[in-house]
């Protein structure tokens, strides 16, 4: 398939203009950590204190996420992410006053950010419900592969731009730049028209449509076995990445902080490189390459413990960027053409429960373990759990059986406006 036909799906004004949203705010979310972190360190130099509100923020988007998915099931997925554009762009505008008047308190700042992490409990699941009403099912791997090409682009890029605001104008009017992108993305939005809604059953509550959302998710083997997994995986993948990488860099002079930047940075290209290819090819078994590819990404953690230098770290976490983009795009790919659009929201915010769960347990647990396991023994290990636990996915008939397919599933025809 020739770039020019990847790039086909864009031609469906509907896409192209939920495209645009998206990758708007996600140029906002990409700056957000880096304006928000010093930010913070503006108030109070402490690492205790971005811990706190780095902390506060995740628990507060943990606790809304399944409120999320209803909500984004049950009224309009586009108003439901204007709403919540609308909301991130004014905590984010009053952070900035504040900071750039003077006035933050760290409280402050803790309190404004618990309330933007809920509100991006919401966002996750509607832009997940979304993708499949404005793209034509044969199209949805390479909309899914331009969107994360989109991410990750701006993964890269995002982070410098706010560093520059920062070092140029100051952090409260980087949290600025950011607030004014969700604005932007919100005028895009007006422009997206779907279907309505198919009304709901009369005295439908929400308790009966988490229990809807969790059958859904539990009826489907493959969907709750590879959650499973990656709630494994990824607090693995967060412990090595957040804790023993930037352990091993400090106390390794073949490698150095500045090292695992590199080393950081071309797992970042790697994942890029692959978006691309992922829109020229197709997966006919999703799962079956995904799980496959993600076993790749223990290469560079024991890599990490076996070699710590730049140059073998920097190739083996390109190719396990690229690795864990094949199951990204397969993962979203599975989603959106076997479960049915009205409950998609609701069985993205399980998936994303599973997720996020992982990455505190994975900071803590790999702080400990770090202090009383050799560093190298610790790694290799990790590694080995990890390949192991990716593929033994695939001992799941319906895991490595799930196909591609064309058609739609049932109940998709309608889905939220």
């Amino acid at each position: 398939m020739r770039l020019t036909a990847s790039l086909g799906v864009l031609s469906d004004r509907r896409f192209a203009w939920f495209f645009a949203a998206r990758s708007v705010s996600m140029a906002g979310s990409a700056m957000a950590p880096v304006a928000l972190a010093f930010a913070v360190l503006h108030i109070d130099q402490s690492a205790m204190a971005l811990g706190q509100v780095l902390g506060v923020r995740t628990i507060a988007m943990v606790a809304c996420l399944l409120l999320g998915g209803v909500v984004s099931d049950r009224f309009s997925r586009i108003a439901v992410l204007q709403v919540a554009h609308l909301l991130t762009c004014l905590t984010q505008a009053v952070a900035a006053a504040l900071i750039i008047s003077g006035h933050a308190t760290l409280l402050q700042i803790t309190i404004i950010e618990g309330l933007n992490g809920a509100v991006s409990a919401f966002t996750m699941p509607a832009m997940m419900g979304i993708v499949p009403l404005v793209v034509d099912r044969p199209r949805l791997q390479q909309a899914n592969a331009l969107l994360s090409f989109s991410r990750s682009s701006l993964g890269i890029l995002g982070p410098a731009v706010a560093g520059l605001l920062v070092v140029g104008v100051g952090p409260g009017w980087a949290l600025a730049a950011n607030a004014f992108t969700y604005v932007i993305a919100v005028l895009a939005l007006t422009r997206v028209r779907l279907v309505r809604q198919e009304p709901r059953q009369e005295g439908s509550s929400m308790i009966r449509e988490l229990r809807e959302g969790w059958s859904e998710f539990t009826s489907r083997q493959w969907l709750w076995v590879v959650v499973l997994t990656f709630g494994i995986t990824n607090a693995i993948h967060v412990g090595v990445i957040g804790v023993m990488g930037p352990l091993v860099a400090a106390t390794t002079s073949a490698l150095g902080e500045a090292g695992w930047g590199v080393v950081l940075s071309a797992e970042a290209a790697g994942t890029v490189l692959m978006t691309l290819l992922m829109m020229r090819l197709r997966l006919t078994h999703p799962l079956r390459a995904g799980m496959i590819a993600t076993a790749v990404v223990a290469v560079p953690l024991a890599m990490l413990g076996l070699a710590p230098a730049i140059l073998p770290l920097a190739i083996a976490f390109f190719v396990g960027g690229a690795a864990i983009e094949v199951f990204g795009v397969g993962w979203s790919t599975a989603l959106h053409e076997h479960v049915p659009v009205s409950v998609l929201s609701r069985v993205s915010s399980y998936d994303a429960l599973g997720s996020f769960v992982a990455i505190p347990v994975g900071t803590f647990l790999y702080g400990w373990l770090a202090a009383v396991v050799d560093h190298e023994t610790l790694l290799v290990v990790s590694a080995v759990v990890y390949a192991a636990v990716s593929l033994a996915a695939l001992a799941s008939p319906s895991v490595r059986g799930l196909r591609h397919r064309v058609e739609e599933p049932e109940s998709a025809a309608v889905g939220a406006i």
